[in-house]
């Protein structure tokens, strides 16, 4: 279910000699969206947990990792799905919370026993799900993309239009630490987060889905030392604080962007001039 070893990102400097392969060896993340299977990778990102539930002809629990150094997984920790699939259905502790396409469920820490399904295995539930440490505990939630907190930002005229769904937060479902939503493209707009920032009291996690065959180009490191990934469908890219996070598009896309750190202030950025770029 986990991958043998916790994913270890490397620092600045590293980032600047790396080649291609071990570029996305270190913050790209791949082949956790598998049928029938659960699956997750443990970071040193703010200890951040990213997986994927796919149940079709029976549910599938979310066991324990050792890397926890707890008795179950949610001890101490919290979690964040979103449904891009069929419906599904969430148990948590015998409570059932329904997940239609593009909602999400919040689970909060204490929570002994959670289990993803699928309430048609032909149309399966497709759960991205973030975990990360949480020292409190918050009621388990389910939200509908209906009910996000939904701001449209960015122009046509830049290719830049696009809106931003937010569930996990403040003014959302409330949690102890983790920042959760999902932000779509309108039709021919490509770039988004741009111009780009960073923020250096959280990190992210971008999955990017609904590409179909399209390519989507991600742009991350220092503004004075950028990298760029080939991202595909149902790819997830790691954010350390100290690197911008962008991306453009070959056509039409959306993306669940996660974080946790020190606050939980989605406005709390440190913007990139252009001129800095590099």
């Amino acid at each position: 279910m986990f991958e043998d070893t916790i994913r270890l990102l490397p620092r600045p400097k590293e980032l600047e000699r790396m080649t291609t392969a071990e570029l996305r060896e270190a913050f790209l993340v791949d082949g956790f969206m598998v049928r029938g299977q659960l699956r997750a990778v443990f970071t040193n990102l703010d200890r951040l947990v990213i997986g994927g539930a796919v149940p079709t002809d029976k549910p599938l629990p979310l066991e324990n990792c050792r890397a926890t150094g707890r008795a179950y997984f949610l001890e101490q920790r919290e979690l964040g799905a979103i449904n891009i699939g069929g419906q599904g259905l969430v148990h948590a502790d015998g409570k059932t919370f329904v997940a239609d396409h593009l909602a999400c469920v919040y689970v909060g820490a204490g929570t002994r026993q959670l289990v993803f399904e699928s309430k048609d295995a032909t149309n399966p539930a497709k759960f991205y799900f973030l975990s990360c440490p949480a020292h409190a505990s918050y009621p388990s939630a389910v939200m509908n993309r209906a009910e996000a907190d939904a701001v449209t930002i960015g122009a046509a005229a830049t290719a830049s239009l696009r809106t931003i769904r937010r569930f996990i937060h403040p003014n959302g479902i409330r949690s102890c630490q983790l920042v959760m939503g999902y932000t779509e493209l309108a039709e021919g707009s490509v770039w988004n987060t741009f111009p780009p920032h960073t923020h250096n009291r959280r990190s992210e996690v971008y999955f990017y889905f609904d590409l179909a065959d399209r390519l989507v180009v991600h742009f991350l490191g220092l503004p004075t030392a950028t990298r760029h990934l080939f991202v595909r469908n149902e790819q997830a890219v790691l954010s350390p604080i100290w690197s911008i996070h962008s991306a453009c598009g070959f056509g039409q896309y959306k993306f669940i962007w996660g974080m946790a750190g020190e606050n939980q202030t989605f406005e709390d950025m440190d913007s990139v001039n252009l001129t800095e770029l590099q």
